[in-house]
C-alpha cells in the first residue's frame, strides 16, 4: 500500500479519531503486525500536536504462553506499578488509540476458564480506575491488517495479496478518500439526523422481527439518547470512537428484553470463533444460549459478571451499508457489527444519558444502564430484518424494513 494513503489514513485517525489537541499525551495499543504503520501513526500523532506518544505492544502468542505457564492466582494479579500507570491515565488523560489486526482464531485451544478468571481478577482491581476515566477521554478503535486475519478473510489469495486486499477494504470502509477529513465530516452530520429523528420519537421499546426466529423486544430509559459518529468527552473534547462507524446506537434498560434473538455472522471473542448462536431472554437476563460452534465460549462469556447475562447497547445499521456492501465478512467485530444491526451484552454507555455529566456514573446505573467489566457486540442484521419503535404516546413507528432504514 503507498505510503501517501497510509499517511492520509493515520492523520485521519490522530486528528478526526481521537482529534488530538496541543500537548496532550496518546497511547497507542497495538500488535506487531504492522510496526511501519504504527511508526506513520505515531510521527502524525506528533505532527497533530501530542506532546508525548507512547506505544503498548501486544502479541497473541505470548498470551497463550502466559495462560499455559503462569497460575490463575499470577495471572489475576495487577502489579503496583500497573496501578500506577492506570493512575497515570486518570490524572492525565491521554488520547487511546486501539489498532485491531489480531488473528481471528489466534488464541484457539487456551484455556478459557482461567482467561476468563484471570480477567475477572484484574477487573476487581482496575475496575475503579475505569470509572474515573469513563466519559473524560478521546479514545478510537482502528484497524490495520495483519497477516493470518487477511489470510482468514480472503484465503485463496497469497499471504503477501491477502493483506494487501484487506488494506484496500479497510481503507475503502474507512472513507479513506482524496479528502477523509471532509468525509467524515459529511458522514458524521448524516449520523447525527438520524439520531435527532430517533429521539423526537421518545420512543420507549424496540420491536425486533426476521425469518431466522428472532423475536425481540427491548425497553429503553427514559433519559437515554441516540448517538452516533462523532462524540463529546465531559471535558469537552470531540472525537470519533470507531473508524469505521455506521451505526446510530442507545443504551437499553436493564431488566427489559424479552424473547429470543439469533446471531447473523460469527463473533470473534477473545480470539475465538462463535458460530450460529442465539440467546433467549427473560425478564431483561439472558436464560439460555445456544451455539453451534463456540457453546463453551458463550457460556462463559455471558456468566463473567452479573451484568454480562443483561444487554449494554441495541446498535442500528442498515444493511446496504458501505461495509456490507463491500461483500466480506471481517471476522473482526469493527467492521463486522457496521455491517449490520447489532446488539451487545455487558456494560452499557453511561454518555447515552442525556446531560450524563450532570449525574454520577452510579446514577446512571439506577437509571438503567447496564454494569459489566465486559461489553460485546453481537450482530442481528439480517436483509429481512423489520425493527418497529414503540413511542411513549402509544404509537408504533416503523424504524427498519427489509434491513434497512424505513424513513
Amino acid at each position: 500500500m503507498k505510503k501517501t494513503v497510509l499517511r492520509s489514513y493515520a492523520r485521519l485517525i490522530a486528528r478526526k479519531g481521537v482529534n488530538i489537541e496541543k500537548g496532550q499525551e496518546v497511547v497507542i495499543a497495538a500488535s506487531l503486525d504492522q510496526p511501519e504503520f504504527v511508526r506513520i501513526l505515531v510521527e502524525e500523532c506528533y505532527r497533530a500536536g501530542a506532546g508525548k506518544v507512547v506505544v503498548e505492544w501486544d502479541y497473541q502468542p505470548l498470551t497463550k504462553l502466559h495462560v499455559r505457564h503462569q497460575s490463575t492466582k499470577t495471572l489475576s494479579h495487577v502489579e503496583k506499578w500497573e496501578e500506577e500507570k492506570w493512575q497515570h491515565y486518570v490524572d492525565r488523560l491521554p488520547c487511546r488509540i486501539h489498532l485491531r489486526s489480531n488473528d481471528p482464531d489466534g488464541l484457539r485451544g487456551i484455556n478459557t476458564a482461567k482467561l476468563a478468571k484471570s480477567r475477572q481478577g484484574q477487573y476487581k482491581v482496575l475496575k475503579s480506575y475505569r470509572k474515573q476515566l469513563e466519559g473524560r477521554y478521546q479514545w478510537c478503535i482502528a484497524a490495520v491488517p495483519g497477516r493470518a486475519w487477511a489470510k482468514k478473510v480472503f484465503p485463496d489469495l497469497s499471504p503477501a495479496r491477502a493483506e494487501e486486499k484487506l488494506w484496500e477494504v479497510i481503507l475503502s470502509c474507512s472513507r479513506v478518500t482524496d479528502d477523509p477529513l471532509q468525509a467524515w465530516d459529511e458522514h458524521n452530520a448524516d449520523l447525527a439526523s438520524r439520531c435527532e429523528y430517533l429521539n423526537n420519537l421518545h420512543i420507549r421499546e424496540l420491536r425486533y422481527r426476521a425469518a431466522n426466529g428472532t423475536d425481540l423486544t427491548v425497553g429503553m430509559i427514559p433519559q437515554a439518547v441516540f448517538c452516533g459518529g462523532l462524540e463529546t468527552s465531559l471535558t469537552g473534547h470531540s472525537f470519533n470512537p470507531n473508524i469505521p462507524s455506521e451505526e446510530v446506537f442507545i443504551s437499553p434498560m436493564k431488566g427489559k428484553a424479552e424473547g429470543i434473538v439469533y446471531s447473523s455472522m460469527p463473533l470473534s471473542y477473545e480470539g475465538q470463533l462463535i458460530e450460529n448462536f442465539c440467546l433467549r431472554f427473560e425478564g431483561g437476563k439472558i436464560v439460555e444460549v445456544k451455539a453451534e460452534k463456540g457453546q463453551e465460549q458463550l457460556e462463559q462469556m455471558v456468566s463473567m459478571d452479573e451484568g454480562a447475562a443483561y444487554l449494554g447497547e441495541c446498535a442500528l445499521v442498515p444493511y446496504d451499508s458501505p461495509i456490507r456492501k463491500a461483500g466480506v465478512l471481517f471476522y473482526n467485530t469493527l467492521f463486522d457489527e457496521n455491517a449490520a444491526c447489532h446488539l451487545a451484552i455487558g456494560r452499557g454507555f453511561i454518555d447515552t444519558i442525556r446531560d450524563y455529566g450532570r449525574y454520577t456514573g452510579e446514577e446512571c446505573h439506577q437509571m438503567g444502564i447496564n454494569e459489566s467489566m465486559i461489553h460485546v457486540d453481537f450482530m442481528i442484521g439480517t436483509a429481512d430484518l423489520s425493527i418497529d419503535a414503540v413511542c411513549e404516546d402509544g404509537s408504533v413507528v416503523p424504524v427498519f424494513r427489509n434491513g434497512n432504514w424505513a424513513f
